[in-house]
């Protein structure tokens, strides 16, 4: 089993969410989180004054899958959540020993 991780931008949630559905995933986790990479923040200007923003708005999602599906679940949302601008996020995937239903103790793939 691979958890993935994703930092993506939050304007594309929707369209991961929908590659996602289409694979067939049946959950995930997402979060908004906040954080900065190579792009640094971003500054504003109002009123007049300059301001600077070190740790932008992100979403985290998180999904555990199948070894078998974790190629295709990449793909998706690296696909999906490009906009090709600097911070369009990253992606971690983790192996997974074992997975355990809370409500009916099933564990490993079963409980996905």
């Amino acid at each position: 089993m691979k958890l993935i991780w994703a930092i993506i931008k939050p304007f594309r949630l929707d369209d991961v969410h929908q590659a996602l559905q289409l694979l067939g995933v049946t959950g995930m986790t997402v979060s908004e989180v906040r954080g900065f990479g190579r792009q640094k923040g971003q500054s504003d200007s109002f009123r007049g004054l300059e301001y600077q923003f070190f740790l932008l708005p992100k979403i985290k999602i998180e999904i555990l899958v199948l070894n078998a599906m974790a190629d295709a679940v990449l793909e998706a949302i690296v696909t999906a959540g490009r906009s090709g601008k600097v911070g369009d996020g990253k992606i971690l995937v983790i192996d997974v020993s074992d997975a355990i239903r809370v409500r009916t103790g099933e564990t490993g793939e079963r409980a996905i």
